[in-house]
């Protein structure tokens, strides 16, 4: 049965307001939640970027039951693995079991921060398979080392290490990178509902599919194009630009070429019918995804949150 989860959009709102976005979503019967790791908002309107293990610890106190997974972590730059693996282990243990780790190959909006060369895709994913090596290592408990390609690690140990290690979900846009999410993952992530899910099943690949839908919810669908336009233009951005681009100030720039017919068309879910929220949530379903998550754009939360409660989840599964 697949399961229905929210998205905790870390460019959008203060850490606090996520903590008790994530209690909202369990009280409303959302099945999990997933946190964005950003240290820049796509653009300034979105206007925050807390540090997403911190918003985590706070999330882990405040719920009971709700299963929330980082999606996704760049291990390759900004963040060495051997601290993502520490990082998730940590909330792996504070969650109890209820803690999944997305990693993937970044973005330059965030990851060239440290002045580091940003690489090409290729290279990022031979990084990424050593990081989700180490990962792994480290996880098993004891010292260990490492001594690779890109990473090195000497004499390393984690102390605090929950009971089981959590799923490594890897996220994939791409053939090569699902045949290569199909070797070193726990299962598949991705943004929309893409056939490359069948690259990474036909790979081998097998666990969880996790995918986003990302809608803007108001009782008006003029005025959800309006809020979606003014807060999340980038998801109409062709191509690489998302990964390519350095700055939130670039982005702002490419996305004035974005207007509202793109937003209309375009992968955002406007239309406050909820036979239209089904209709697509079903979409991804028929991909194969098992997880989807549905991103609220904007500020107005509480309207989405009562809106599925009482339309969309009671009709789901």
């Amino acid at each position: 049965m697949t399961q229905l989860g929210y998205t905790l959009s870390s460019e959008e709102h203060h850490p606090n307001d996520l903590v008790e976005h994530a209690t909202r979503a369990e009280a409303v019967g959302f099945d999990f939640a997933s946190i964005s790791d950003h240290f820049h908002p796509w653009i300034s309107q979105q206007g925050h970027s807390p540090f997403v293990w911190s918003t985590l610890g706070g999330v882990a106190t405040a719920t009971d039951d709700l299963p929330v997974g980082v999606g996704v972590t760049c291990p390759i730059m900004r963040i060495h693995p051997v601290i993502v693996a520490q990082a998730a282990a940590t909330a792996a243990t504070m969650f109890e079991g209820k803690f999944f780790l997305g990693v993937g190959t970044g973005e330059r909006l965030n990851e060239h921060i440290t002045g580091e060369h940003w690489p090409e895709h290729p290279i990022r994913l031979d990084m990424l398979e050593e990081a989700v090596e180490i990962i792994r290592k480290l996880w098993q408990g004891g010292q260990q080392s490492y001594h690779g390609d890109h990473f090195t690690v000497e004499n390393a140990r984690l102390y605090t290490l929950p009971d089981e290690p959590p799923d490594i979900v890897v996220s994939a846009y791409g053939p090569r990178a699902a045949k290569s999410a199909a070797e070193i993952s726990d299962g598949f992530w991705s943004v929309g509902p893409q056939d490359v899910v069948e690259t990474f099943e036909e790979a081998g690949g097998s666990g969880p599919k996790y995918s986003q839908m990302s809608v803007c919810y108001a009782e008006d669908e003029e005025e959800a194009i309006d809020t979606a336009l003014e807060n999340w233009p980038n998801t109409s951005l062709p191509g690489e630009l998302a990964a390519q681009l350095s700055t939130p100030t670039h982005f702002e720039q490419t996305c004035q070429m974005v207007t509202r017919e793109d937003i209309a068309a375009g992968s955002i879910v406007t239309d406050p019918d909820p036979e239209t929220h089904l209709d697509n949530l079903q979409q991804f379903v028929d991909a194969g995804y098992d997880h989807v998550y549905v991103h609220q754009i904007g500020p107005n939360q509480e309207s989405f949150f009562d809106f599925y409660e009482e339309e969309v989840l009671p009709e789901f599964g």
